[in-house]
């Protein structure tokens, strides 16, 4: 859950997005190395005084060629990896279908049983104490942690998108399209987000709500859901 004021990302609950935080640590630390190298030149630039040796010119080319060619490589290789690992999925656990609307979200667990529901935000005065404005929903996402689900997402009217972002989930939810993305929850927790495509006035009041509970617990709730 992200709080005010916060500057980094929200906690990591899969591997997934633990991936992600590392790569952008990664790609700090480069750009850091690069600012510090272009103001260093720039200070003696200005500080020293200025000759017209051109000797060593095409020594300086060729680093200015290469350096540049070696940083690329230095994000592109890892960054390539995670989106193989992203876009993999083996055997899940569980399927889950979520389809978007206006401005709420449908979901369907095929796999279990014929399993459905829709999930609406709660508004303001029907909030219990201690809730989340703006998103928490009357019908929560329930997970088995450390399972492996896969997610097909489409929609119903118009483009919408389907993110966690502590999962490291963001899948577009196109009409006439089935995108499918996976997660794996590595901790027990609730985890929100929210519709990150314009979808119309309401775009704002349509959140999402991710729970991870024990294997045990989510059969149990499997089973005392209607069908």
């Amino acid at each position: 859950m992200a709080n005010h004021s916060q500057l980094n990302f929200q906690d990591a609950s899969s591997p997934i997005m633990e991936e992600l935080m590392g790569f952008h640590d990664h790609a700090l630390m480069v750009a850091l190395a690069i600012c510090s190298l272009v103001l260093y030149l720039l200070t003696h630039t200005l500080t020293e005084k200025l000759t017209s040796n051109t000797v060593n010119a095409q020594v300086i080319e060729l680093v200015w060629t290469i350096l540049p060619a070696m940083v690329l490589v230095t994000l592109a290789l890892p960054s390539l990896r995670i989106l193989y690992m992203m876009d993999e999925i083996n055997e899940p656990d569980l399927t889950l279908k979520a389809i978007g609307h206006q401005w709420y979200w449908t979901y369907e667990y095929t796999d279990l049983k014929d399993l459905t529901f829709d999930s609406y935000m709660i508004p303001t005065a029907d909030l219990p104490l201690g809730h989340f404005r703006l998103l928490e929903v009357d019908h929560r996402v329930i997970v088995p942690m450390n399972s492996t689900i896969r997610v097909i997402v489409t929609a119903d009217d118009v483009l919408h998108s389907w993110a966690v972002p502590s999962l490291g989930v963001k899948t577009d939810a196109i009409p006439g399209r089935l995108n499918q993305t996976s997660f794996l929850a590595s901790r027990p927790g609730v985890f929100y987000g929210q519709c990150s495509e314009i979808c119309g006035a309401n775009h704002s009041f349509m959140p999402i709500v991710v729970e991870s509970t024990p294997l045990a617990d989510f059969e149990n709730w499997s089973s005392l859901m209607p069908s």
